[in-house]
């Protein structure tokens, strides 16, 4: 059986200055985008009593964490860039 091409579609390209990931370049990346703003939103009325401090920073920070995954796993390959190609 024939494999296919190593055509990975990239969701997130690079910044052109610094290290990471800018906006989404594709419509999956606006869809992961959307869905992390819509998740922090709704944390906000979740966690909305400033006595639950902890939870909303932990929450945020989780929800941090997995889109970095998704970035590194769908974007292109991070390093430092200093605007050029």
């Amino acid at each position: 059986m024939d494999m296919p091409p190593n055509d990975k579609k990239i969701w997130f390209r690079a910044k052109r200055y610094g290290w990471g990931w800018g906006l989404p370049c594709s419509w999956q990346g606006w869809v992961v985008m959307v869905g992390y703003i819509a998740l922090i939103w709704a944390g906000a009325f979740l966690w909305g009593q400033w006595t639950e401090i902890g939870y909303w920073i932990g929450y945020v920070v989780t929800l941090t964490a997995v889109l970095v995954v998704v970035c590194f796993l769908k974007g292109e390959k991070p390093r430092w860039r200093w605007g050029g190609e």
